[in-house]
């Protein structure tokens, strides 16, 4: 069985060139010269052509991607991977806190992004981990991944446009005055950290809308249960909106918050709206709040 990555297209004009078609089906300039150069193949209807043949209403073409390569850093690993959704394009998982997203130099190895490679392997696919939505170590929750590069890049367009939406869980530090609000807030690096980041008048646009959900005290602390939803997918940009606002996330000791009741931010992905790359079709994931965040709003009182 050929491992790599195939799709079928239909072309829908008499006489176009099969290059032209290719744009329009967003199959990159770059992509057309690996295919044709790193082990890819174009057919129209069985046969193989290049870029120049001209289509025919209704021919058939076929476009198999090259097998691709993961960097020498990303270790295949095998391991338990709670998977939400699988289908041929992408794949929906449930990220533990306490997990990097992608390997880091403090943690080479155990990533979603090592898993994820050794799942792949025992499918016997030509692939690699493609992130489209990070969370950061700390932080629970959903996330995608494309399961080839071009997939990746139609992704990658959907977010550039808004069209992929998250939806986060949060108990922050004090009583949040208005129950709703957007915070617009241009986010850039600290200029004394290659970490932490900043709201600046240089950094780059972000926009959370923030709902309260619950207003409570643990132990005489005020704190308040939030829903937020992301319009940008800025570094930190939960966090760093939040200590903004003079509400840092509870047990997110980088940006204020007191790690006296968890021990790490209490923050979870738990709704992720995707149109699907290839069929356009909507799908949506949901996941429960995880045991120590939910353990807080428990143990509230008003």
């Amino acid at each position: 069985m050929d491992p790599r990555f195939t799709l079928q297209f239909i072309a829908k004009k008499d006489g176009q060139l099969l290059r032209e078609a290719l744009q329009e089906w967003r199959i990159s300039k770059r992509a057309v010269t690996a295919i044709k150069f790193d082990g890819g193949l174009l057919t129209v209807n069985g046969v193989e052509h290049n870029v120049r043949y001209i289509l025919q209403l209704g021919d058939c073409v076929e476009v198999t991607f090259p097998p691709e390569k993961k960097s020498d850093g990303l270790a295949v690993e095998h391991g338990d991977l709670t998977i939400v959704y699988e289908d041929e394009a992408i794949l929906i998982v449930e990220k533990p806190a306490h997990q990097n997203t992608i390997p880091s130099r403090e943690h080479p190895t155990g990533s979603i992004a090592n898993l994820v490679c050794g799942h792949f392997q025992q499918q016997g696919l030509a692939s690699t981990a493609h992130i489209v939505t990070r969370l950061d170590h700390d932080t629970s929750g959903l996330l995608c991944i494309a399961k080839h590069a071009y997939i990746h890049h139609l992704t990658g367009l959907a977010q550039r446009s808004r069209e992929i939406s998250r939806k986060y869980e949060a108990i922050v530090h004090g009583h949040i005055e208005h129950d709703s609000q957007s915070i617009i807030a241009p986010i850039g690096r600290k200029k004394t950290s290659i970490i932490e980041r900043e709201v600046r008048a240089d950094g780059q646009y972000a926009q959370t809308d923030v709902t309260v959900l619950k207003r409570f005290f643990l132990n005489s602390e005020p704190m308040t249960y939030i829903r937020l939803q992301l319009h940008t997918g800025r570094t930190h940009q939960i966090r760093v909106h939040m200590a903004y606002l003079g509400h840092p996330l509870v047990g997110d000791d980088l940006y204020g918050g007191s790690r006296h009741f968890i021990d790490r931010q209490a923050l979870h992905c738990v709704s992720l709206e995707i149109a699907h790359p290839l069929t356009n079709e909507p799908l949506q994931f949901t996941s429960m709040l995880p045991d120590d965040m939910l353990r807080l709003v428990k143990l509230s009182c008003l």
